[in-house]
Order: structure tokens, then sequence, then C-alpha cells
């Protein structure tokens, strides 16, 4: 085994919030089904949870106040100077509350991972539970995709499907949407890590052949 096969891909986790899949995806580093290690977590906000629970991992973590910054443009500037410093293989966005200027999503285009809670292209946006319920969805899900400049259209990857029960309220989908995210993130990264799947000419192109470029599905 070469020393590129042993060696663990770097990750950048990006959060906002209570880091839920940050610690998915450290518990998959962790137990060994996951070859790579989080070598670094960014927050826009100094509150988040996602931060503790990196600390108490030992990994090192960094708060960039959006609201510090004159424009857009000048956050994601110092946010990437920031990545590039870990030089991580991939930025894993977790819950990170920003939409991204396309000069950033230029600068990292391939490397960068969103989950989204939704079946994509259903639902891109917020409040994607509420909507899936008043349209009547038997069928619900999330999306693990490629950023692209334009909001949650990029190419998936991978997507996680459940049923929607008939007693599924907002909190009730959301909360087992949650738990799905949690199995098809690490997944997602463990594809890209080995090689059987990329991003090029637009589309998440897989190496076993498949000639539509359909994400991978995973049922619960």
């Amino acid at each position: 085994m070469t020393d590129h096969v042993q060696q663990k891909a770097r990750l950048c986790v990006l959060i906002s919030g209570s880091g839920s899949n940050l610690q998915a995806i450290m518990d998959a580093c962790h137990g060994h089904t996951l070859h790579a290690e989080v070598v670094q977590v960014i927050s826009n906000r100094a509150d988040a949870y996602g931060l503790t629970r990196a600390q108490q991992a030992q990994i090192p973590t960094e708060v960039l106040n959006h609201k510090t910054f004159a424009d857009r443009p000048g956050f994601d500037a110092a946010l990437a100077d920031l990545i590039d410093r870990c030089q991580p293989d991939f930025i894993v966005l977790a819950g990170f509350m920003r939409i991204l200027t396309p000069g950033f999503v230029e600068r990292f285009l391939g490397k960068l991972i969103n989950i989204h809670p939704s079946l994509l292209p259903k639902y891109p946006g917020l409040d994607t539970h509420a909507r899936a319920l008043a349209a009547g969805d038997r069928e619900h899900g999330a999306t693990v995709h490629f950023v692209t400049p334009t909001v949650d259209a990029g190419p998936p990857i991978v997507q996680g499907i459940l049923n929607v029960l008939p007693d599924d309220s907002v909190d009730s989908l959301k909360a087992r949407i949650h738990q799905l995210e949690h199995v098809i993130y690490p997944y997602a990264l463990d594809r890209l890590i080995k090689g059987q799947v990329c991003y090029r000419q637009q589309q998440a192109q897989w190496t076993d052949g498949r000639a539509d470029n359909t994400p991978d599905i995973i049922r619960l």
C-alpha cells in the first residue's frame, strides 16, 4: 500500500449550529469507517454548539463572524484564506447557514460538499419539511451534493429516502431526516475519498461507469 493510499483525507467542516452532522462525521472517522480526519471546524457563529463538539474532540476551531465584514465577498475571501491554511481535501458544509459567493465556490469547485434536507431538485431553500408535507409527498429525504454557484443546484452524490408517515408533523419529519443525514453524509464522503465519484464536466461522475451519473440511493 502506497503512502498516498494510507494518508487520511483532510476535512474542513463549516458549521453554524449544533453540529450533529459534524458529530456523525467525527464518529465515522474515529470508528475507522471513514478514512479521514477533521482537521478544522469553522463557524460564523461563536455560540454554535458544534464548536464545543470539535473542541471536545481536540479539533482546531475558528470563529469568523460574518457581521464584522462589510459585505459577503469580504467574508468569503477571509473564509477561503482560513480554509487554505489547513489544506483540506474536501470542505464539508454541515449546517453552514451562509449563501456563498460564486467566486468562493469556483475557488473550491469539486471539493465543496453540502447536505440539503430534501430530494433535490425538489424544494431548494428553506422549510423543506413543511413544503413536503403541504404537497402530500409520500417520500422525503436528503441530498448530499457538490456545491456549484447556483444554490442547492449542484449534482447529487447520494440521496437518502424515507417514507412520510400519515401522522408526521414538521418536527417528527425533521427529526427522522436528521437521522438519515447522519447516515448518508459519511457514506458520501467515503465514496469521494475512495475516488469512486468526482466532479467533472458539471456532473458527479462515477468510476462504475453508470451512464446517467445518477446518485446512490439509500432507503431507511
